[in-house]
């Protein structure tokens, strides 16, 4: 039966144009400015893989940086204050801390309109992150609803933002279950919750009055409590709140706490619902200051910009100050469920010793001297160094009842590397003189632990890097004797801030002693590679692992077999595409669950980066460096997960979402690593040796503390067979500044000449397996400008992206880079997936022929033959120039 509709005259809601530009906005995110100018990217970004992973735009004013996906309700999302914090999931659910106080969980809300209850959950469409907190937009049929969350820096509360904007009538309600307990392992006992109808709101309460808490809305109308009978058990409570008409209008609901007295939280709470609007400002104000006043980088490739400038702050968000404790780091944030312990968001000794190096190359030094002064202040009598203190182990017998405290051994020598890299770093000599008892008694703690060849003991003293599983039990890791040779060298240069000259010159002389010694230790002839540890009885452990690359972040390693190591790190079974398994996949001891033996961490890849940097393996370095930053856009936004599966690209369901140290191995390999920036010369040097990627033309660094002041560097290259490398830097300040630029090239290619603000100027090659570096020192006194001419330069570029959510590894591994001794012939050991084609493009020098490979303009094409599929096959690729 047909039917025939009325004929409507085409018109626009009245509000269709107010609808259509918040559809806009939604869609849109932001990066900020902070000074420079954004270049044109001279690459393409390339894509992750998957179809939801974050866009960014720039906002009118250039002043946030903002990230937008559509949601995915399994992620984790959260907003990270320093007393305060809202951990939940993308579908809106989420629990309320107070440090270290829990007030409830399962906070979610429900929309009534037009006589129906809808779960926010079911509208949750589109995900904006800031970093004062992210927003959920929820749309409905007939209206949109904002929801911000914020847990503003300092304050002991956090607020719930509601914009609304609605065609017709439509009322919100909030429900939570109370919790109202403190973070494992303390208790508090009995505790109630009850109505204020004068303040809106709920009040928590427990029978010592030592805790307290209001949550609630000055537009709460209605609400209901939970319920516990002999008859009927119902343990959710809600606040409804006024009913709004159509049009724009917010509200809000304000959670806080106190740990001193009803008033305090009270008053708190008045604050907090007054003037939520100019609170939220500040903070976003407060963190658009953290990326002003710390290193910031202008980069062609827009993704690793955001990652970095994302990372700057997910790694901030980790300092926490407990009213209990002090302040100091935490190791990383995760919804705790109906249990009480949010992930790691307690102080780990490790977490924040590594975090403090990204901390120091940042220029953030208040924060490490913050982390450093916290685990200074309990550190066991005889120099042992904490590895992890819950925020609530004022409250119970922490230290002598639960054998967490002191567990591990590399706390100790990382104090050691962390407080001289503070010291170095920030020229802060008087950390060093006021904390010469806590240093001098890390390091008697860690000679203590030497064996007969003076290698630091694990067994017995407490874990490496690994804490369980089948690779234990061994007498020492590599990367424990590795931390503790490193902890030498930087016991040197601390009694030589402190004044202990005899002391200075003993360390120097017994690290020089014991480098050979570690060198030789944990070397298989055999593997060609370094080795995980000594056993039980000091037999070599023979397995290759990640690990291995802690040492060569501190130079510590023979160059030649550190790129020997690499070649077997680089390839398929170690190497996924989102980062470096702990051990080979083609291990028996493999297992890409095993959190020791067989996942994937951000922290192995970033150690990797920085350790193939190091040993001038830029290939496998960048490939490294790039799937960490893309984690920081692909995963919770902003953030970096603690650890994924080493078989499939997927958290592991046990990850920290957001955990700190992940972030700052975003921002290690790329300032230490990529940029090669050494900012420890207080005393007035500055390195610079870059691993520039090939095909960027140009890049910029600001706000670099160095040489008693800021400095700021503007890179520019061209990659033609001719070609040259600019550098522009500028400084404040009038003290005494030597620059000392590297920068890596080809070994084939030729330098023409160095010109310094365009006067001639003396150079050093330095020649390595698969690059060279200009070393050009020189005095600017306001603003130099320096250029190297080169010829026949020559660099490959290599795609790294994440696979689809779930998927295994595609990327094209180069394995192994060889050249000959007249530079003319390139070979490359290269694994890809059976059935494959790969796209290499080439830069620079003309290739006269490829074997292995066709050449087709500046690309190298490589095709995999099938096989099974998934399955990596190698083969060699000689280029003949």
């Amino acid at each position: 039966m047909s039917q025939t509709f009325p004929k409507i005259k085409s018109q626009p809601h009245p509000r269709f144009f107010e609808f259509a530009f918040l559809l806009l906005l939604t869609l849109a995110c932001v990066t900020g400015s902070s000074g420079m100018k954004s270049p044109t990217p001279d690459i393409p970004p390339g894509g992750t893989g998957t179809s939801q992973s974050a866009t960014t735009t720039k906002d009118p004013h250039g002043e946030t940086i903002t990230l937008s996906r559509p949601i995915r309700t399994w992620e984790f999302l959260d907003a990270a204050g320093t007393r305060a914090g809202l951990f939940g999931h993308e579908d809106g659910r989420f629990e309320a801390w107070i440090y270290p106080l829990k007030i409830f969980r399962d906070f979610h809300l429900i929309f009534h309109s037009n006589g129906s209850a809808i779960p926010a959950e079911s509208l949750a469409r589109t995900l904006i992150v800031n970093p004062e907190g992210p927003t959920i937009v929820y749309a409905g049929d007939a209206f949109e609803v904002r929801e911000t969350w914020i847990a503003p820096p300092g304050e002991m509360g956090a607020i719930i933002r509601l914009d609304i904007n609605s065609f017709a009538p439509l009322q919100i309600e909030a429900a939570f279950q109370r919790d109202f307990q403190l973070m494992w392992p303390a208790a508090i006992g009995g505790t109630y919750m009850g109505w204020d109808d004068s303040r809106h709101a709920f009040t928590f309460g427990e029978e010592q009055k030592k805790y307290f808490a209001v949550a609630g809305s000055p537009a709460a109308v209605d609400h209901s409590q939970e319920l516990f009978t002999n008859n009927v058990e119902q343990g959710t409570s809600s606040i409804r709140l006024a009913s709004v008409g159509a049009g724009r209008s917010t509200q809000i609901f304000v959670v806080v706490g106190s740990f001193t007295s009803r008033e305090q939280a009270a008053e708190t709470y008045q604050r907090l619902t007054t003037e939520y609007d100019s609170i939220q400002q500040s903070a976003a104000r407060f963190y658009r200051a953290y990326l002003d006043r710390t290193v910031q980088l202008r980069l062609p490739d827009e993704r690793l910009q955001h990652a970095y400038d994302w990372s700057r702050i997910s790694l901030y968000q980790g300092l926490v100050e407990n009213p209990f404790l002090g302040t100091g780091l935490v190791a990383g944030y995760r919804g705790s469920g109906s249990g009480a312990r949010p992930g790691f968001a307690w102080m780990f000794g490790r977490d924040a010793l590594w975090s403090s190096l990204a901390l120091d190359a940042e220029g953030d030094f208040s924060t490490v001297r913050t982390a450093l002064e916290f685990l200074s202040k309990f550190q066991r009598a005889d120099g042992k160094v904490e590895h992890e203190i819950s925020q609530s182990a004022s409250l119970v017998p922490w230290f002598t009842n639960y054998p967490y405290g002191y567990a591990s051994a590399d706390a100790t020598p990382l104090y050691i590397i962390a407080a001289d890299d503070y010291v170095s770093s920030s020229g802060d000599v008087q950390f060093a003189r006021a904390h010469w008892d806590n240093i001098l008694r890390a390091y008697q703690f860690l000679k203590s632990t030497y064996m007969g060849d003076k290698l630091p003991r694990n067994l017995g003293i407490g874990h490496g890097w690994i804490e369980g599983g089948p690779l234990l039990p061994v007498k020492t890791e590599q990367y424990q004797s590795g931390l503790g040779l490193q902890a030498l060298r930087s016991m040197a240069r601390l009694a030589g801030a402190a004044g202990k000259r005899d002391l200075q010159k003993t360390m120097t002389e017994e690290f020089a002693r014991q480098q050979p010694i570690v060198d030789q230790a944990f070397w298989s002839e055999k593997d060609h590679s370094y080795i995980f540890a000594l056993g039980v009885n000091g037999e070599q452990v023979a397995v290759p692992t990640v690990l291995s690359t802690v040492p060569m972040w501190f130079d510590l390693l023979n160059e030649k077999r550190a790129s020997s190591t690499i070649s077997t790190l680089a390839d398929w079974d170690h190497s996924a595409d989102w980062g470096m398994r702990i051990i080979s996949s083609q291990n028996p001891l493999y297992d890409p669950t095993g959190y020791h033996f067989g996942s994937v961490w951000p922290l192995f890849t970033g150690w990797a980066a920085v350790g193939e940097y190091r040993e001038h393996r830029a290939l496998p370095a960048y490939a490294n460096l790039r799937a960490n930053a893309l984690l920081a856009l692909d995963g919770p936004l902003g953030r970096v997960t603690e650890v994924l599966s080493g078989t499939y690209y997927s958290q592991l369901a046990t990850s920290s979402p957001h955990q700190v140290w992940s972030s700052a191995m975003v921002i290690s390999p790329m300032l230490l690593g990529m940029l090669g920036l050494d900012h420890s010369g207080h005393g007035g040097r500055l390195g610079f040796a870059p691993h520039v990627p090939a095909g960027w033309k140009h890049f910029e660094v600001a706000n670099l503390p160095a040489c008693g002041g800021k400095v700021a560097l503007d890179y520019s290259q061209s990659w033609e067979s001719d070609s040259a490398i600019d550098l522009r830097v500028s400084r404040d300040g009038s003290s005494p500044c030597e620059v000392e630029f590297a920068p890596a090239i080809s070994p084939r290619a030729e330098i023409v000449g160095v010109e310094v603000d365009g006067g001639p100027a003396k150079f050093i090659a330095t020649l390595h397996g698969a690059d060279q570096h200009v070393g050009v020192k020189f005095s600017p006194a306001g603003k130099s400008t320096l250029k190297i001419r080169l010829r026949n330069n020559f660099a490959l570029r290599v795609g790294a992206n994440l696979p689809p959510l779930g998927s295994t590894s595609q990327n094209l591994k180069i394995v192994s880079e060889t050249w000959n001794t007249a530079h003319d012939r390139l070979t490359l050991r290269v694994s890809g997936t059976a059935g494959k084609t790969y796209d290499v493009q080439t830069f620079g020098s003309a290739i006269a022929s490829i074997g292995g490979g066709t050449l087709e303009g500046g690309t190298i094409h490589l095709t995999f033959p099938a096989g099974a599929e998934g399955s990596y096959l190698s083969r060699e690729v000689v280029v003949a120039f």
